[in-house]
């Protein structure tokens, strides 16, 4: 795998076969722990896609599943790229590890759709903006941690124009309390502004404004979330991976693709997309906030 798009994927799809193998063969957790001797812990981090997967173990519990060989084949090569590292690696604590998932599937995603009601999404931030965030999120880390804080922020940026694979489709709605709230001060606010007319430009990205007058929209207790869609691989032929809707918390992050946490989501941002101004309507709000800005 391209080292910008990392292992993420075929882990994921990897424990999913994994699991759907085990389930078809009417073999519980606790009884393929006890036949491969490994710990119920580990068949579970597999399942899941928490970590690289060792082709031998591929191997071991395909025989165990009644796997067809093809299938097996398959697999083991779904486990080589499991131990693909993805560029963020190399910033090491600067990247949570409740996070790095979330990394990794930004990545590979095809379609980005996100609500923000509080900040400029990361993806769209300058580094003067980010800078200012993080001085507010991590007062007491040094200026080289903030420093490598930002870079990754600006590195996941690179997927926006990067040449291959093809970048994302990024459509973002923001509550027009995201372009009042002031980070730093009014002269980075207003680069941060201007930052986004640009941005907006760029035949991928879409940026759309929910503004105060819209009232209160359907789904508001959501709050700001992520909904990633993926390629089909292999030239259309294989399924692609399920789409994941994606909330952040102060510590952690909820990853749901349960089809009716999906089903609920897909409700919310067609709510927005009804309320929210136009493009070109948004556009002409987010000139005008930086006018009064640069005028006040």
């Amino acid at each position: 795998m391209p080292e910008d798009i990392g292992s993420t994927v075929p882990r994921r799809q990897l424990g999913r076969l994994l699991r759907q193998f085990r389930n078809e063969a009417g073999v519980t957790l606790d009884a393929a722990a006890e036949a491969l001797e490994y710990s119920r812990q580990k068949i579970w981090r597999l399942e899941c896609g928490m970590g690289s997967v060792r082709v031998l173990d591929v191997k071991a519990m395909c025989e165990l599943y009644g796997v067809s060989p093809e299938m097996t084949e398959a697999m083991r090569g779904l486990a080589t790229e499991t131990k693909s590292k993805g560029w963020w690696h190399a910033y090491g604590d600067a990247v949570p590890s409740w996070f790095e998932l979330y990394v990794g599937l930004e990545s590979a995603a095809a379609h980005l759709r996100q609500y923000e009601e509080a900040l400029i999404p990361g993806l769209l931030q300058t580094r003067q903006y980010a800078l200012g965030l993080a001085r507010l999120d991590q007062p007491s880390i040094s200026d080289a941690d903030r420093e490598r804080s930002v870079e990754v922020r600006l590195q996941r940026q690179g997927l926006l124009t990067r040449r291959h694979p093809q970048p994302p489709r990024l459509d973002a709605v923001l509550s027009e309390a995201v372009l009042h709230r002031t980070v730093g001060n009014r002269n980075v606010m207003a680069e941060q502004l201007t930052h986004l007319l640009s941005t907006a430009e760029r035949p991928n990205v879409g940026i759309r404004v929910l503004p105060f007058v819209a009232g209160a929209y359907s789904g508001a207790v959501a709050g700001s979330f992520v909904i990633l869609d993926f390629p089909a691989t292999n030239g259309g032929r294989a399924v692609p991976e399920p789409s994941v809707a994606y909330s952040e918390s102060l510590t952690g992050a909820l990853y749901l693709d349960k089809p009716n946490e999906l089903a609920a989501y897909h409700g919310v941002w067609r709510s927005l997309e009804q309320l929210a101004l136009d493009e070109a309507q948004s556009m002409d709000m987010i000139k005008r906030i930086i006018g009064e800005m640069r005028h006040d």
